[in-house]
C-alpha cells in the first residue's frame, strides 16, 4: 500500500506535458482576442464610416456645384425667370421635405444634436435614417437648382451622422460617439478643415469633451479627410491669403465684431422665432399653408437675387472668395441682401445649411468696411467679418476662428480673429440668449414629446 501511495504522489507531482501548457496559452490568447474584438470592431466601424462620409461629402460638393450651375443656365435667358422658378422650386422642396422626407428640413445639425440627446430609439432613427439622408441630399440640390441661399455643410453633417448611425447598429452602445464622429467628419471633409471638424464636434455637437470617443472621432475625421484629399486633392477652401492687420488699425476689430455679432444674433433670433411659430393669425396661416409660405419665401429670395444682380443666390462661396482676394468690390447692399435671402431660405422649411451663406454675409460685411477704409488690407477685414458673423450665428467662437483660419491658411491673423470671435459671441448673446442649433434641437424634442437628456446650453 505504501508503494502504491508513493507512485500516485509521484504521478501527481510530475511536470505536466508540454502540450497542456500550449493549450493553456492558446486559451488565454483566445480569451484576450474575444475581449479585444468589440474594441477593434468599433474602431473599424469608425474608419470605414469615415471613408463613407468622405465620399458623401465629395459627392454633395460636386452635386451642389452642378445644381448652382444649372440655376445659372436656367435664368441665363432672363433674370426674371427666377420670379417663377424660385417660388415654384421652394414650394416643391418644402412639400417633399414635409411629406416624402420628413426631418430633412433646415440645416441638419439640430437633428443630429436632438438624436444624440433623445432616449427614444424610434425618434432618434427618424432623425438620422438613410431615407432622411437621401432626401436631404435630393431636396437640397433641388433648392440650389432654384436659387436658394443655402449651404451644403450642415446637410453634410446630418448625412455623415446618418452614415455612422447605419454602422452603429452593430454597436448600439457607441451610437452617441458615432453620431458625433459622423457630424465632425462631415464638417472636416466638406471644408478640408480637419482641426475645425474636431473643434466643431466638441464645441457645437457635443458641448463637452468625450474622452471615451475622442480617439475614434479623430480616426473618423482622418478617414473622411483622406478620402476627400484622394478625390479632390489638397486644397484651401477660400484660397491662401497673407493679408495682415497693422497694429495701429486694431481698433477696427471690435467694431466689425460687434456689428457681425449683432447681425448674427438677429439672424438666429428670427429663425428661432419662426421655428417656434409666430403668434396670432400669421402663425396659424404659416402652419396651415406651409407650402404657400415656402413659395412666398422663394419669391422674396428671387427679389433679393434681382436686386443684388444675382449674387444673393446659392451658397455665396464664389462671391466670398472674390471679395476676400480683392477681385470684386463688395457694394454696401450685398451683405444685407444675402442676409435677407439666407433668412428667407432658412425659415421656408427647405433643407439647406448656414455655414457658406454666413461666411458670404461676413465677407460682405468686411468688404463694406474696406469700402469705407480703403487703406486697410481687404483680406484682413474680410476675415474678421467672416469670423464675426459666423460666430454671431453659431455662438461657437472657437469653431468660427479655427475654421476660417484653416480655410485661408492665414495664421498671422489668429489673434485678431480670436478677439473678433469673443466680442461677436458676447454681442450675439445680447440679442439671442440660446445658441441657434441647440435651441432648434430643443424645439424638436419638445414637439416630439420623447424622453431626452438635457441639451447643454452655452454659458
Amino acid at each position: 500500500m505504501a508503494e502504491m501511495r508513493d507512485a500516485v504522489r509521484q504521478t501527481i507531482d510530475a511536470p505536466r506535458p508540454r502540450r497542456s501548457r500550449y493549450r493553456r496559452s492558446i486559451l488565454r490568447l483566445r480569451s484576450a482576442s474575444l475581449e479585444a474584438y468589440p474594441l477593434w470592431r468599433g474602431r473599424l466601424l469608425f474608419l470605414v464610416g469615415g471613408i463613407c462620409v468622405g465620399l458623401a461629402a465629395v459627392l454633395m460638393a460636386k452635386g451642389a456645384d452642378l445644381a448652382q450651375d444649372g440655376f445659372r443656365r436656367l435664368v441665363a435667358p432672363s433674370p426674371l425667370i427666377a420670379l417663377v422658378l424660385t417660388p415654384a422650386g421652394f414650394a416643391l422642396a418644402a412639400l417633399l421635405a414635409r411629406t416624402v422626407f420628413p426631418n430633412s428640413q433646415g440645416s441638419g445639425i439640430p437633428q443630429v444634436i436632438a438624436a444624440r440627446h433623445a432616449r427614444d430609439a424610434r425618434f432618434r432613427y427618424a432623425l438620422i435614417s438613410p431615407r432622411v439622408a437621401f432626401g436631404k441630399v435630393i431636396v437640397l440640390f433641388l433648392g440650389l437648382l432654384c436659387g436658394a441661399s443655402a449651404g451644403r455643410e450642415g446637410p453634410t453633417v446630418q448625412v455623415g451622422a446618418a452614415i455612422m448611425a447605419a454602422f452603429g447598429r452593430l454597436t448600439p452602445d457607441r451610437l452617441p460617439g458615432l453620431l458625433l464622429a459622423g457630424g465632425a467628419a462631415g464638417v472636416a471633409a466638406a471644408f478640408n478643415t480637419p482641426l475645425a471638424g474636431i473643434v466643431f464636434g466638441i464645441e457645437e455637437l457635443g458641448r463637452a469633451y468625450e474622452a471615451r470617443s475622442s480617439g475614434l472621432i479623430v480616426a473618423g475625421i482622418v478617414a473622411a479627410g483622406l478620402t476627400s484629399l484622394w478625390l479632390l486633392g489638397n486644397y484651401t477652401y477660400f484660397g491662401t491669403t497673407q493679408d495682415e492687420l497693422p497694429l495701429a488699425a486694431s481698433w477696427i476689430v471690435p467694431l466689425i465684431a460687434l456689428a457681425g455679432g449683432l447681425a448674427g444674433g438677429l439672424f438666429s433670433r428670427v429663425v428661432i422665432l419662426f421655428a417656434r411659430g409666430l403668434p396670432g393669425r400669421a402663425g396659424r396661416l404659416i402652419r396651415t399653408r406651409p407650402v404657400v409660405f415656402a413659395a412666398a419665401c422663394g419669391l422674396c429670395v428671387a427679389l433679393c437675387g434681382l436686386a443684388s444682380g444675382g449674387t444673393a443666390y446659392g451658397t455665396g462661396y464664389e462671391e466670398a472668395r472674390a471679395i476676400l482676394h480683392g477681385d470684386t468690390a463688395s457694394g454696401w447692399s450685398y451683405a444685407p441682401l444675402k442676409f435677407a435671402a439666407t433668412v428667407l431660405s432658412s425659415i421656408s422649411g427647405i433643407p439647406g445649411g448656414l455655414f457658406a451663406p454666413s461666411l458670404a454675409v461676413g465677407a460682405g460685411l468686411g468688404g463694406t468696411v474696406h469700402g469705407l477704409l480703403p487703406d486697410m488690407p481687404v483680406g484682413a477685414l474680410v476675415l474678421i467679418g467672416m469670423v464675426a458673423y459666423l460666430t454671431g450665428v453659431l455662438q461657437a467662437p472657437i469653431t468660427s476662428f479655427v475654421i476660417v483660419t484653416e480655410m485661408t491658411q492665414n495664421h498671422a491673423m489668429v489673434i485678431p480673429l480670436m478677439v473678433a470671435a469673443l466680442v461677436a459671441d458676447a454681442a450675439s448673446k445680447a440679442v439671442c440668449r440660446g445658441g441657434l442649433y441647440h435651441t432648434l434641437a430643443e424645439i424638436m424634442l419638445e414637439r416630439a414629446d420623447v424622453p431626452a437628456q438635457p441639451v447643454a446650453k452655452t454659458a
